[in-house]
């Protein structure tokens, strides 16, 4: 700026010297004059030393008091009664200013009040298994500084811990085992009950319906289901507790019939016995050892069929029903106590393992 100046009064002195022919002194007069000019200028817009720098250095200020508070340990209750998260956290606040005739105030005391009434807002829709998610929605919920019911102070909280008591989380983590385990037997006895129905009021609600169920799961074997009439008669009635329908009688198997209980020294028929006399085609269709062991479920290729025929075997042995027994062991693959179709055993011979009535 100074030179600016300088410059510019320097212009105008030639301008007016040359316009009105100036004589030499008074050239030589107006240089000292430019000189001054410039040197007035450079003071007046020089700028003015600070006093600060001509003060004594800074001394150091003491620190200013922080203005927060630490709290812990506080129980804040969650969404299920008696099971209260326990709190911590730095609460930090700010002092609003004032009207002069304005009380006294604990301002600590309001910044606390006002970040557990929201800590309490949030903490108390959260489930107390869920701790971690909960400390997580409190740091942003307290994250930010608002002003308290009050109008004194500004708080806000960091810092925080939310946690629950170790006996309470034993507590949910049985409870919760507890519902699981219910959840699933309820499941089960829901699909039993159904099974039940399926098989009452459905595959067994007659004999038709029974033939038709097992003709559906053994599609080749046709001769195999009208085997089972007489079996599957027997199982409708026993589901309905009915006795089984007139057609059908002729059927089904009697344990009470002459022809299973074979006369001293003689062998009793079974269904694997050729059939060489008409005695033994007219007398009663042969006891159908397969069909009952379906009935309980033991498959041709059941690992059980052997041990399971021979204990039914037993139980017709102790009850007189030797026809039925002789039956039942024929029907074995690897019974010792049979050669594979009931031939050759005696039914006089005691068995290895009699059966004791239970």
């Amino acid at each position: 700026m100074t030179l600016f100046v300088t410059l510019l009064l320097g212009l105008t002195l030639v301008i007016l010297g040359l316009t009105m022919n100036w004589p030499w002194w008074a050239w030589s007069a107006s240089g000292p004059l430019l000189l001054i000019t410039a040197l007035a200028t450079y003071r007046m817009l020089r700028p003015e030393r600070s006093e600060i720098g001509l003060s004594a250095p800074d001394l150091p200020l003491p620190e200013a008091q922080r203005q927060e508070h630490r709290i812990t340990h506080v129980a804040l209750p969650s969404c299920v009664a008696d099971y209260d998260f326990s709190f911590s956290a730095t609460v930090r606040w700010t002092v609003l200013d004032a009207p002069d005739d304005a009380p006294w105030v604990n301002a600590a005391g309001l910044a606390v009040e006002a970040v557990l009434e929201r800590a309490r807002s949030v903490a108390a829709q959260q489930p107390p298994n869920r701790s971690s998610l909960a400390r997580h929605q409190l740091d942003g919920a307290l994250a930010t500084m608002r002003v308290d019911a009050s109008g004194r102070v500004m708080a806000m909280a960091h810092s925080i811990e939310l946690d629950l008591p170790e006996h309470d989380r034993e507590r949910l983590a049985r409870l919760s085992n507890v519902r699981k385990d219910e959840d699933v037997w309820e499941h089960e006895r829901n699909y039993e009950r159904s099974k039940r129905a399926y098989l009452g009021e459905d595959v067994l609600k007659d004999t038709g319906s029974a033939v038709v169920w097992w003709l559906s799961r053994n599609e080749e074997e046709v001769e195999g289901a009208v085997d089972r009439i007489g079996v599957f008669a027997q199982l409708s009635a026993a589901a309905r507790n009915e006795s089984v329908a007139p057609q059908f009688e002729h059927l089904v198997y009697r344990p009470g019939d002459r022809s299973d209980e074979a006369e001293p020294g003689e062998t009793p028929l079974t269904p694997n016995d050729p059939v060489g006399t008409e005695s033994a085609e007219e007398a009663e269709p042969p006891f159908p050892a397969d069909s009952v062991l379906a009935c309980f479920g033991i498959s041709p290729d059941d690992p059980d069929r052997d041990l399971f025929a021979t204990r039914l075997a037993d139980v017709a042995r102790a009850h007189g029903k030797h026809r039925a027994e002789a039956a039942l062991r024929g029907s074995c693959l690897t019974d010792d106590r049979c050669d594979g179709n009931g031939e050759g055993y005696d039914p006089e011979k005691p068995a290895e393992d009699e059966y004791d009535g239970g």
